[in-house]
């Protein structure tokens, strides 16, 4: 029927859990350091639901402390789930009090799970002529579907949005109607639910029985006709089948009622949702939220109510529209109009004056203000975002809050060199501040022109690393959090990504005058903002000693590049395709049939229904199927040759594809090199990230991935790879900062430290020390910093647990200062809410307090391992700052290449390797004192592989 409502019951937890779900690997951290995730994930989805959907009526649903009958029913009842992140017990309260806002009911009922509050509101609203939406990912909800009852689910990884009806369920199921997903359900059981169902019996079992028998209660009375093993189980476990048949089975009959009127989308209170998202930092979500109900409100026919902003953009003062050159500002007609949709201040409604300039007399009078300032912020406009192979379209520069320049650069190098020239005096001025954000890209395109930058630097990026490091630091993202500003997007300008996107030198000189300019205005605006925090977060030496000045030794390293040998690696891929075809063939006979080694589901199949591998309860996934993660494979490697073979398989699979045929793919096509992109604002403990391509991760404890390295080789006959690497840096710096008085003193004797601590602990002379008792010591020393368990520890050698756990109480016993150490910094962690490396990097532990042991568990290990991790980073790159320094003032022909975790590459010229070697050892091993000396392995050779 045309004019019937239709009814939307969103399942919060699902969405909550899957929202959060989502984030996982990028969680979304507000300035304060909340985890938003959940609320950003549920919020998506119902505004997603709002503007595809247009909805008459809309409601949520919630548990409330679970189902009690269910949990009478059955003890077990969803007894194997995880805890509740802390995030999402936050984001609760946040959700409902969004929901009330927003005017949106919300149903909850003590002792009822929401599937069964859907369910019975779902069934009245049905008798009530509505259209009905079951607006969730979970399966179970299939079997309410009617004619008019719907289930939603959400898009997610790239799917689209899914709606089944009776047609889409009864193909799912392979059914004959929607009741029999319970009996479905019965038969498989539910690992999320911890609902057991008949024992042996699958998604294509329960589906072969509904077709034979039609009802799990059918399927019992006739298992005469069943044969072996599976007769045998199915009659044993009968009660239970019905039992999780009885649990899987939505209640429709809750003391809940449907009111048409109550649960009719109104408008919200525009007010209170805006004040909770400027709380939870959620920028474009309000933006978002403004145009969904000016939009309703146009559709439904009404006059557009504007939901305004909190805070009016005014005009500024006379004063501050004055300027040294000419032009007046660019605003609309009335800089306080906005168009009602917008909540951040942008351009069309703020006063600034950005001009671009061109001629002779333009340029000179802009330089002579320009070698006036005592700080600048510029920007540069390029064609492209990889540094090396971009051509300069213009320069931005600001100094003024609101006021800035743009210099459009001609297209022929001549020409834009010419221009270029004009400015050398201003960037090679070592008394005039320049700010930037991300200056290392900058530096990058004008050193493509001859240009170096000299001078104090301020780089908003790491700043805002330094200030708050699990946020996100990309410019957006700092002006609409700091100064409620929203800058104008790239996609306005050149397009969306694809074959249609324009260059920038495609685009009018005054649009790019006003993207480009807003873009330095706005740096130099977060400048002041940032410059005060970074006193108050007590990283301002960290600032200006570390990650400023090691700008551009990165910006040099990843202009120079490597040297990479194509032709070794086509042979050595050739090599990995024999290697992982042998496996396979292996893989498949111990098996006994082929099957897809890349599916987690076949492969679960095989190790755990056919080949009967780890005990008779193997860990599922949320999904229901088998869980085949590394960490439950290498647990059963051991004893399991199979299992093995199939952890082999995959590390080469990801050499050969994430390497192996990778690299030669991102050879620079000029440089005939590889250039890597190191990253200062990723990783929360200092260390740097490598991409494009990433070598940090390149695998060094196989042979076969040792070997990719050798693919790496000397510039040419002229130059040999030297290779410098700290060695046992981390637990020298755990010996210092913990002042362990053994271990203090096997490194200040030179001592070799795993066989130092094997003889205390296995209480055996220094010399009688047997290569595996060091290297069961050696697993304690490294694994000690991360926390390691008996269990871990058991699984990495071969001691059983009650042997790891001696071995780890030996441990402690021999280093009783460290044990305290760590025991201290967890202490202090909670204290103070956060650690720090010794030159006061900070790692925020905002979990130290959680009442999830998992989650309490990992901030304690990062209270103890980022302290340690982050000084080494500390080290290595004041090593790198100093050695730049003397490769560049010295003149040295030799670069220095690369920085893997504890170890630099070089490319030494044969001329200069002598002299080299001590000059990179004693800076290395004097970038820092502490109470252990540093220690630095070197080697040599044509390739990385040899060096190392």
């Amino acid at each position: 029927m045309s004019d019937q409502k239709r009814l939307f019951l969103l399942d919060a937890y699902a969405l909550i859990f899957r929202g959060y779900y989502a984030f996982i690997k990028n969680p979304r951290i507000n300035s304060k350091g909340m985890d938003t995730s959940a609320i950003m994930g549920f919020m998506n989805s119902l505004l997603d639901v709002i503007k595809r959907e247009k909805p008459d009526h809309l409601a949520v649903a919630f548990d409330k402390g679970g189902s009690v009958m269910r949990s009478e029913m059955f003890v077990e009842y969803k007894a194997n789930r995880d805890e509740t992140p802390e995030a999402i017990k936050i984001a609760i309260p946040y959700i409902q009090d969004i929901l009330k806002a927003m005017h949106i009911p919300i149903i909850e009922m003590a002792g009822f799970e929401a599937d069964d509050l859907i369910g019975t509101i779902a069934k009245q609203a049905e008798k009530e002529n509505y259209k009905v939406f079951m607006v969730t990912p979970d399966k179970d909800f299939a079997q309410l579907v009617s004619e008019n009852i719907f289930m939603y689910r959400p898009a997610r990884m790239g799917n689209g949005i899914e709606i089944w009806g009776v047609p889409e369920v009864l193909e799912r199921f392979e059914i004959e109607k929607p009741e029999q997903v319970i009996d479905y359900l019965g038969m498989m059981g539910d690992a999320v639910d911890n609902i057991p169902g008949l024992p042996g019996v699958g998604d294509k079992t329960a589906k072969k029985f509904l077709k034979q028998y039609g009802s799990l209660e059918n399927l019992l009375a006739n298992t005469h006709e069943l044969k072996g093993k599976m007769k045998e189980k199915i009659e044993e476990n009968a009660e239970k089948g019905i039992m999780s048949k009885k649990l899987a089975t939505i209640i429709t009959d809750c003391d809940v009622t449907f009111d048409g009127t109550d649960y009719e989308l109104s408008e919200p209170d525009a007010e209170k949702v805006e004040a909770l998202f400027q709380e939870l930092e959620f920028r474009r979500m309000t933006e978002q939220f403004h145009r969904l109900f000016l939009q309703r409100n146009q559709a439904d026919g009404a006059a557009p109510q504007p939901i305004a902003p909190s805070k009016k953009v005014t005009k500024q003062d006379d004063d501050n529209q004055q300027f040294s050159l000419f032009g007046a500002p660019q605003t609309t007609d009335d800089a306080t109009a906005t168009d009602g949709n917008d909540f951040y201040k942008k351009l069309s409604t703020t006063n600034h004056v950005y001009q671009a300039i061109q001629g002779d007399i333009g340029i000179r009078l802009l330089l002579r203000d320009l070698m006036q300032q005592t700080t600048v912020c510029f920007d540069t406009e390029t064609t492209g975002i990889d540094a090396l192979t971009a051509e300069l379209v213009g320069i931005s520069f600001s100094w003024e809050a609101g006021k800035g320049f743009y210099i459009p650069f001609p297209e022929g190098r001549t020409e834009a060199l010419a221009l270029l020239e004009k400015f050398i005096p201003f960037f090679e001025d070592e008394t005039i501040e320049k700010v930037g954000q991300n200056l290392k890209y900058d530096l990058k395109v004008l050193a493509n022109y001859g240009i170096t930058v000299k001078g104090k630097f301020f780089d908003t990026m790491i700043a805002h690393y330094l200030i708050n490091p699990d946020m996100r630091h990309n410019m957006d993202i700092l002006a609409e959090t700091y100064l409620q500003y929203s800058p104008m997007p790239i996609v306005e300008l050149i397009g969306k990504k694809g074959k249609n996107q324009k260059s920038m030198r495609d685009v009018a000189v005054d649009l790019v005058t006003e993207y480009a300019t807003e873009d330095a205005d706005i740096t130099l605006q977060l400048k002041a903002i940032f410059e005060p925090q970074l006193e108050e977060a007590a990283t301002r030496k960290l600032f200006d000693d570390i990650e400023i000045p090691l700008v551009p030794v990165l910006a040099a390293m990843e202009r120079e590049g490597i040297n990479l040998d194509t032709d070794y690696l086509k042979e050595l891929s050739g090599v990995l395709g024999s290697d992982i075809k042998r496996l396979e063939q292996e893989i498949y006979e111990t098996a006994g049939e082929s099957f897809n080694l890349a599916s987690p589901k076949q492969l679960g199949d095989i190790l755990f229904d056919k080949l009967k591998i780890g005990g008779s309860k193997p860990k599922k996934t949320k999904t229901g199927q088998y869980a085949t993660g590394e960490e439950i494979l290498s647990y059963l490697a051991k004893d399991n040759p199979i299992v093995e073979n199939i952890l082999n398989w995959r590390q080469l699979v990801k050499l050969q594809n994430t390497y192996v045929d990778a690299l030669p793919q991102q050879v620079n096509k000029a440089t005939k090199r590889v250039h890597t992109d190191y990253m200062q604002t990723v990783a929360a403990t200092g260390r740097l990230s490598s991409n494009n391509p990433n070598l940090q991760n390149i695998p060094i404890r196989t042979e076969r991935g040792r070997q990719v390295r050798a693919a790496f080789i000397a510039r040419d006959e002229n130059y040999t790879l030297l290779s410098a690497d700290y060695s046992q840096i981390e637990l020298r710096i755990i010996a210092a900062l913990s002042g362990d008085p053994e271990m203090v003193s096997a490194f200040q004797q030179g001592q070799d430290i795993h066989a130092a601590t094997a003889a205390k602990v296995f209480n055996v002379p220094l010399k009688d020390v047997t290569r595996e008792q060091r290297s069961h010591a050696k697993t304690v020393n490294f694994g000690i910093v991360y926390g390691v368990s008996a269990f871990g520890l058991s699984n990495q050698t071969s001691l059983s647990r009650s042997e790891s756990k001696e071995l780890i109480d030996a441990y402690y016993k021999t280093y009783p200062t460290l044990k305290q150490y760590i025991q201290n910094q967890i202490e202090m962690a909670r204290e103070q809410g956060y650690v720090q490396t010794v030159l006061g990097r900070r790692r925020y532990l905002k979990d130290i307090d959680s009442q999830n042991a998992v989650v309490r568990g990992a901030a304690e290990r990062n209270a103890v391992n980022a302290p340690i991790q982050g000084s080494a980073a500390d080290i290595i790159k004041i090593a790198m700052i100093n050695i730049h320094n003397k490769l560049v003032n010295e003149n040295w022909k030799s670069k220095m290449l690369l920085q893997v975790h504890d170890e630099l590459v070089f490319d030494v010229h044969n001329s200069e390797l002598e002299r080299i070697k001590p000059m990179i050892k004693h800076e290395m091993e004097n970038a820092f004192k502490l109470d252990v000396p540093l220690d630095v392995d070197m080697g040599t050779g044509n390739n990385w592989l040899e060096a190392h």
